[in-house]
């Protein structure tokens, strides 16, 4: 009871403070855009930048984290393709959009304040690891497998590009890129800068907490439920214990062993709604997803906080 009151609940407060105020009309659909923009588009490539241009690449890029949860990430992302196709009778268009869902936790606005909640900043040096490769990692499979499954083995060869185009016009991967040329580099930077990039960070968590909120509202669950359910379960389920297995068996710290699997039980990301809208494909069942998903990960995340050393 203590990790839900102490770590979960704070965290879920500000998502909640941002849903009731778009709920209530104290903040417009402008607003909320506006909050989201400045904290996806600013504040976190900021963060993510920092992050990644002083951590020590030897010790925390460590293949076998990566390979633990990307592995279990993997592997939600197939059930989620497979299961819209054969268990639901989707197109693959669609499947592969609710597979995404099933591929995107929400490592950003639910697994890093949540790791650091309960376990203080200093833990979450293999947050910032995944979260360098996690924007690649997903919109590359994604983007591959949707156009792979759009053009039906047609203008292949146009494929690595459009890959490339799409990654890189995402802020947060420009962040994470500019983040690792400054630390492999060796660039110093000016204290003038930092302290003012450090004044961006801090608002950067709270202020896409609360706008998520504001964005969840729009989105409330209608029709697909079944769907929505198989898609919250491969996320909250699947993704979480694959990763917990993989990171026992690799014998690694308990510190990497937390930030992953706590990163791997955190609800579907609000990209994966985004990457459902730029195709147009399976839009309700991701939205909903994100909703649903957001709510149940208290009691996930609660579970694993129990189990976790």
């Amino acid at each position: 009871m203590t990790a839900l009151i102490d770590v979960i609940l704070p965290v879920f407060l500000v998502i909640g403070f941002g849903y009731l105020a778009v709920w209530k009309g104290y903040f417009s659909d402008t607003n909320v855009d506006g909050l989201m923009g400045f904290a996806q588009g600013f504040a976190i490539p900021c963060l993510l930048f920092r992050a990644i241009s002083t951590l020590d690449l030897n010790q925390n890029f460590d293949l076998a984290l990566l390979s633990s949860f990307y592995a279990g990430a993997l592997a939600g992302f197939i059930a989620g393709l497979f299961g819209a196709r054969i268990l639901f009778g989707r197109d693959w268009e669609d499947s592969v959009a609710i597979g995404f869902c099933c591929l995107f936790s929400n490592s950003l606005l639910l697994g890093l304040p949540i790791t650091e909640r309960a376990y203080g900043a200093s833990a979450l040096e293999a947050n910032y690891a995944i979260i360098a490769v996690h924007s690649p990692f997903c919109f590359t499979i994604g983007i591959t497998a949707m156009e792979i499954a759009r053009n039906r083995g047609e203008r292949l060869a146009l494929l690595p590009g459009k890959v490339l185009r799409a990654i890189f016009q995402n802020a947060l991967i420009v962040g994470i890129a500019l983040g690792f040329i400054v630390n492999l580099g060796g660039i110093p930077m000016p204290g003038v800068l930092t302290d003012a990039l450090d004044l961006v960070i801090r608002a950067a968590l709270p202020t896409a907490l609360f706008a998520l909120g504001g964005v969840l509202y729009r989105y409330r669950p209608e029709g697909d439920l079944r769907t929505i359910m198989f898609v919250v379960a491969m996320s909250l389920g699947l993704h979480p214990l694959i990763t917990w297995m993989l990171v026992q068996a690799n014998d690694l710290s308990d510190a990497a062993i937390r930030s992953a699997t706590l990163t791997a039980a955190s609800a579907p990301g609000i990209n994966a709604y985004l990457f459902a809208n730029m195709y147009g494909k399976a839009r309700r069942v991701a939205a909903s997803a994100v909703l649903l998903g957001t709510g149940l990960s208290i009691l996930s995340v609660w579970c694993w906080l129990a189990i976790l050393p």
